[in-house]
């Protein structure tokens, strides 16, 4: 796994089934999508004792489409370039890899080569049920609630 510029006493490892556990209770802390969490997918930073501090996981759908997912760090360990570090090593796998992300967190991953999908725009089946869903809670709801489809094509 690549290191790159990760704080010196975290590292990449891939998930273990003994690590499905923190992983859920990672992404119920960060109140982020907690369905389909399987620790096969999983990437994780993990500090020198071993305790998780971010994760991310490659999704794949039926549609073909892969969906990168469940990016979260521990608060204390942000600001450090872990979910940077996750997401490039998840962005090996090769694009095209689609995300949903809330609204405000648009400018961190246009910085990676994703951008927003249009909703004219050709997509994968489940990416449209949640263009079309995303249309619909962003008319109905605050701006901190909102989200955004992006796509990451090379």
């Amino acid at each position: 796994m690549t290191e790159g510029t990760l704080p010196k006493p975290v590292r990449l490892r891939p998930a273990t089934s003994g690590d499905q556990g923190a992983i859920r209770s990672l992404i119920y802390r960060a109140r982020i999508n907690p369905r389909g969490l399987d620790w096969r997918r999983f990437v994780l930073a993990v500090e020198d004792g071993g305790r998780l501090v971010g994760c991310g996981q490659l999704k794949p759908h039926k549609d073909g489409s892969r969906e990168l997912a469940s990016i979260a760090v521990e608060p204390a360990w942000r600001g450090q370039g872990i979910a940077s570090m996750i997401i490039r090593e998840r962005m090996l796998a090769g694009p095209p890899l689609w995300l949903v992300c809330r609204a405000e967190l648009t400018p961190f991953y246009t910085r990676f080569g994703f951008r927003p999908v249009v909703p004219e725009e050709a997509a994968p089946a489940h990416f449209r049920r949640l263009l079309r869903f995303g249309r619909w809670l962003n008319r109905v709801s605050p701006p901190e609630h909102w989200v955004q489809v992006m796509v990451w094509a090379g």
